[in-house]
């Protein structure tokens, strides 16, 4: 993992070493707190740990206040185009702001909101993607990684320029390999944290399977600071896919890992079944535990050798084992039940 600056999003650390954060943003209008702060406990709840909320008018900006009242995890306010929200959701309470210096206006105007954002000591992200590039750098480089990069590092220069140093900065693209081509540029051109995201992924199943490569190829380079899996579906499912991401990278153990063939015609079990209720199961744990259920002898506990518990099945009956070895057998109509006793002793100690 590259070393990137430091910096504060409220009480989260970002950077310097620190573990990736995930992100999410809520689709409520922020005017409407009830329900502003009804999804982001929700998005907590799901171990969401920034939230972003659209600061589209004075009622957004004011109603800033009241939501960072009443939630635990630190509130990004995103504005464009009006210096005049940005400041007033930093005097409102935001922990942290993500703008476009590009579209808020001249120096003046940028000027106005670095003064604020040093005088409450918050940082600021710089958010470029393909929408955004200013005309001069898409006239150079063209819809490319160069494009994003210069965009972004441009505007970041710009906000350095007011006395502004605590940045963030994302590249972001629905194109996979122009996301992670632009990414890698910009890790080896800056120290700021990054924040990583394919823009517009798109709906839940193709939206995850974009980011996941796109996200974790960077992950796997050592690249990123803070994710964001940008779903067209329920903010809180951004957060368990970004959570698997994680997971799947390497960069969360704190989880209970379930691992599981994908059956053939060997499986003489319900065991695909299990396996689903046994994944939905562990989710709230914060433990690292390894679970494993198998469709067959042949690849049960010799798969999953590593496995702190495992089932694998046969004709009639089931052999559940523990780091590989057999542990005892049960009739199959019996595994569910007698397999959740022991995920239970081995998860809590009942």
């Amino acid at each position: 993992m590259k070393t990137t600056k430091k910096i504060l999003v409220g009480n989260v650390a970002v950077g310097g070493g620190e573990r990736v954060k995930i992100q999410s943003m809520t689709t409520t209008k922020t005017a409407d707190v009830e329900k502003t702060v009804a999804q982001i406990t929700a998005l907590e709840n799901a171990g969401c740990e920034i939230v972003r909320v659209a600061v589209a008018d004075e009622a957004d900006a004011q109603a800033v206040k009241n939501v960072v009242a009443r939630i635990k995890t630190p509130l990004v306010a995103d504005i464009h185009f009006s210096p005049k929200l940005a400041v007033m959701a930093i005097e409102n309470g935001a922990n942290k702001v993500r703008i476009n210096p590009g579209n808020i206006g001249g120096e003046t105007e940028i000027k106005l909101v670095a003064d604020c954002i040093k005088a409450h000591h918050i940082p600021v992200r710089v958010g470029a993607n393909t929408g955004s590039i200013e005309k001069n750098f898409l006239e150079k480089y063209g819809r490319s990684a160069d494009a994003l990069v210069e965009s972004a590092l441009y505007n970041a220069r710009i906000l350095e320029k007011f006395g502004v140093h605590d940045i963030a900065v994302s590249v972001k693209a629905s194109d996979v390999p122009l996301t992670v081509s632009a990414y890698s540029l910009l890790s080896e051109k800056c120290d700021y944290p990054l924040h990583l995201g394919v823009t517009e992924a798109g709906t839940t199943e193709s939206g995850i399977v974009k980011s996941a490569v796109g996200i974790g190829s960077l992950l796997l380079k050592g690249i990123g600071d803070t994710i964001r899996v940008s779903l067209t579906d329920d903010p809180v499912q951004e957060i368990y896919a970004a959570q698997q991401i994680l997971r799947a990278c390497g960069l969360d153990e704190e989880f209970v890992e379930v691992v599981s063939c994908p059956t053939c015609g060997r499986c003489a079990w319900e065991s695909m079944s299990l396996a689903n209720k046994v994944a939905e199961f562990v989710k709230p744990y914060k433990k690292r535990a390894k679970i494993a259920v198998m469709g067959c002898v042949v690849n049960g506990p010799g798969e999953a050798k590593d496995a702190d518990l495992g089932i694998a099945g046969g004709v009639g009956s089931c052999l559940i084992f523990k780091k590989g070895e057999a542990y005892r057998k049960v009739v199959a109509s019996e595994a569910e039940k007698e397999f959740f006793k022991e995920i239970r002793l081995l998860l809590d100690g009942e």
